[in-house]
């Protein structure tokens, strides 16, 4: 099974050491609310757990391959973008996870990118709050930085 597949089934079934054997340590998270990115997978795979939780109704509903540039050193990288649909806080979200691979298959690069505005506020507030809740942010940290 490869990759995105394998991850497309961890987070349907919400499970998160699935995931750890999937990101390379240095992994960089791409997120529609912060500005500079979650780094590392200790601190990535906290951040699914908060996620797992946050989201309600998620599933996947498509999927796109190819390849594309990494942020972290501007090499084309292997890539898949999985489509999804999912509710917080009320709010429906229609979404993208964009996964850019390593060469050893293990996602390096992890991007978010939700619709519509309103769903993002309040995915923000929702994760925020559980990054405080889980000790991985100082409380009151916005993340915006």
């Amino acid at each position: 099974m490869e990759t995105a597949e394998r991850f497309r089934t961890a987070v349907e079934k919400r499970d998160l050491a699935a995931l750890d054997d999937l990101f390379t340590d240095d992994i960089r998270f791409y997120s529609p609310v912060k500005f500079t990115p979650f780094e590392g997978k200790a601190m990535v795979l906290g951040l699914f757990g908060v996620l797992l939780r946050t989201f309600e109704d998620f599933r996947y509903v498509g999927r796109f391959d190819g390849t594309a540039e990494t942020s972290t050193d501007g090499a084309e990288a292997p890539s898949e973008i999985l489509v999804f649909r999912a509710t917080v806080d009320g709010k429906e979200i229609h979404g993208i996870d964009m996964l850019q691979f390593d060469e050893a298959g293990r996602v390096k690069e992890f991007t978010v990118m939700v619709r519509p505005q309103s769903a993002v506020q309040a995915l923000g507030q929702a994760v925020l709050a559980g990054l405080v809740a889980d000790g991985l942010v100082p409380g009151g940290a916005a993340p915006t930085s």
